[in-house]
């Protein structure tokens, strides 16, 4: 993402971070999304970063056919690429607000029609969105920045409208398999401790360092820390939360690495 260094090796850079008006340093690093998430040398890791994409979508399978679509955080734009094939009537806007990134994904869809690109909500109609997605967004997300980007979807979710959130899970047996690799590969940095690990695992997890953005904005570089539980808590109280799934095996639940809900806006009276 940036010429500072992103330790969290298991997980790619912070992408969506604070909304609205986010600036990103303009020196790109050789580590790009893409050889960080579905590139990685670790052939495990690949599939789970497809896997999760395939799951995501597949929760939207039987919903009425959408006219307009969000992946919200896009990263180098992979998701887009399927959701345009899947849905190519639909408009689909790839919103990424790093510049690095918003690059990256520009060339990964140069090939695909009926995407558009954005940096910035701002000029987003209100409501005027049938399916969103937002998938390893939150995790990196302050409070203040994740009720920014609540604020934000809310507005430009349509009235019957559908949100997919994909949060990693990072307490208990999850941070056990993934605090290991990441000790395998950088032990010693924040994700990579023995104490940082134990502590997740037994559902205490330690308080991260937020990192400064912009002059305005924050957010976390490591998903180690980050408890679903309380994110989960914090999304119900914005949205009616139809349904949750896990990824890459629904039926083990809260054993898979990643979770999945599935949101609408919540009916008024």
């Amino acid at each position: 993402m940036a010429a500072r260094r992103i330790c969290g090796d298991l997980e790619p850079d912070p992408v969506s971070l604070a909304p609205r008006t986010r600036k990103a340093p303009h020196t790109v690093s050789a580590r790009t999304y893409e050889n960080i998430t579905f590139s990685d040398p670790n052939p495990v890791k690949r599939w789970i970063h497809r896997s999760r994409l395939t799951r995501a979508i597949a929760l939207v399978e039987s919903f009425p056919e959408p006219r307009s679509i969000m992946d919200f955080g896009a990263g180098n734009g992979e998701l887009c690429k399927r959701l345009a094939s899947r849905y190519p009537h639909a408009k689909t806007i790839c919103y990424e607000p790093i510049p690095a990134q918003l690059v990256e994904a520009r060339q990964n869809l140069a090939n695909v029609r009926g995407v558009s690109f954005l940096s910035d909500m701002d000029g987003v109609e209100a409501g005027s969105l049938d399916l969103i997605f937002c998938l390893e967004v939150f995790e990196h997300l302050p409070p203040a920045e994740m009720q920014g980007a609540f604020s934000d979807l809310k507005r430009v979710l349509a009235k019957d409208g559908h949100l997919v959130v994909g949060v990693p899970v990072e307490i208990g047996v999850p941070a056990l398999y993934k605090g290991v690799f990441r000790m395998m590969r950088r032990y010693g940095e924040f994700d990579a401790t023995a104490r940082n690990v134990a502590a997740c695992v037994i559902g205490r997890p330690p308080d991260r360092p937020v990192h400064k953005f912009d002059d305005r904005h924050g957010f976390y570089y490591h998903h180690t820390g980050f408890d679903h539980r309380r994110f989960l808590s914090s999304l119900r109280a914005v949205f009616d939360v139809c349904s949750m799934s896990a990824s890459p095996f629904p039926r083990l639940g809260v054993l898979n690495p990643e979770l999945y809900a599935v949101a609408k806006r919540k009916k008024i009276g």
